[in-house]
């Protein structure tokens, strides 16, 4: 059975704050963990004034304290902001305070835009090295010898799974040669998805982290009890994408509107549509069957669900009626 796990991308909303948008990814997890979600997933972004998930290892850790078995997951690090050792100690200690549930996914772009890398005081060049920046960090969380000089503490012998994230064919390719899981950002790039999941199985060679592949597809999914009631919320997400598009800059998550084409223009309408190709909109039914078909398409071990919605009793229930469809619960809750 296809597992499902959840990116939230820690919004801060429309007459919110960053401090309402981390409780309220803390509390989402609770509710995800109770219907059976495999794990949450905390991207890095940086200067964005609507995103409140720079310190991704931080809000993993704000999550943890109030979940129990859910698994934690960076989704991911962008590793060429990072020295791989500080990454290792970061998600080292995570994996001390929540002993087996943590995940690292990496990924080869800064997450931002050219001045914050500058403030990051990385190289431009940081990410040509990205292949060995992955293996190195792996290095950190095998068990240290006797007599090692330089050891990760307390990374060592933590022995964290790492995921390689992507949404090109370089990605998937590296993800298969070193034996990894990988996971397709196909929730806002997905024109190569199928061309990557294809490369990363053809390439793949068993690891000791992983004796086949295991790839996870993201996908925008916004479910409501109808099916109009699920266009309109879709419509925060979409207003996102277009002002993106229009201004250059996305700002703090809106509520949603009545009719989304009173709102962008037809270059933007196109623009969002083609990032937003892979979302399955509508009420349980539809949604059901759209989340049906995109595994029967890409045969995928785990889909990433994103649910940018505004109103949080909206994205609760959301989330809900993909458990109660999808048969995470045994119990109904449409």
């Amino acid at each position: 059975m296809t597992k499902l796990s959840v990116l939230d991308l820690v919004r801060i909303k429309q007459g919110g704050d960053a401090r309402s948008a981390l409780d309220d990814a803390r509390d989402i997890a609770t509710h995800l963990e109770r219907w059976n979600y495999r794990r949450i997933w905390i991207s890095e972004h940086h200067n964005s004034s609507g995103i409140a998930s720079a310190a991704t290892a931080l809000v993993l850790a704000h999550i943890g304290a109030a979940t129990s078995t859910i698994r934690l997951a960076a989704g991911g690090i962008m590793l060429p902001n990072h020295a791989p050792y500080v990454i290792a100690e970061q998600f080292g200690t995570l994996a001390q305070l929540f002993p087996g549930r943590v995940d690292l996914g990496l990924g080869r772009a800064p997450g931002t835009d050219q001045m914050a890398v500058r403030a990051l005081r990385r190289p431009p060049q940081a990410s040509d090295s990205f292949p060995q920046d992955v293996i190195e960090l792996q290095t950190y969380f095998e068990p240290s010898s006797p007599g090692q000089r330089l050891v990760a503490a307390p990374a060592d012998g933590t022995e964290v799974p790492l995921i390689i994230l992507g949404s090109s064919l370089f990605g998937a390719a590296l993800a298969g040669e070193v034996g990894l899981p990988y996971a397709f950002a196909s929730h806002f790039a997905p024109d190569l998805l199928l061309d990557a999941l294809r490369l990363y199985r053809e390439r793949f060679k068993p690891s000791k982290q992983m004796d086949r592949p295991y790839a996870m597809v993201g996908v925008n999914v916004v479910a409501a009890d109808t099916d109009y009631e699920a266009r309109r919320l879709a419509t925060s997400q979409q207003k996102s994408f277009a002002d993106l598009f229009q201004h250059g800059t996305s700002g703090p998550l809106e509520p949603p509107i009545n009719d989304i084409d009173d709102y962008w223009s037809p270059r933007a309408k196109a623009h969002a549509g083609r990032m937003l190709a892979r979302s399955v909109v509508g009420g349980p039914t539809i949604v059901k069957e759209g989340l049906e078909a995109l595994i029967q398409e890409t045969s995928a071990d785990e889909l990433i669900l994103v649910s940018d919605v505004y109103e949080r009793a909206a994205r609760l229930r959301s989330f809900e009626i993909v458990a109660s469809v999808m048969g995470l619960t045994t119990q109904s809750l449409v």
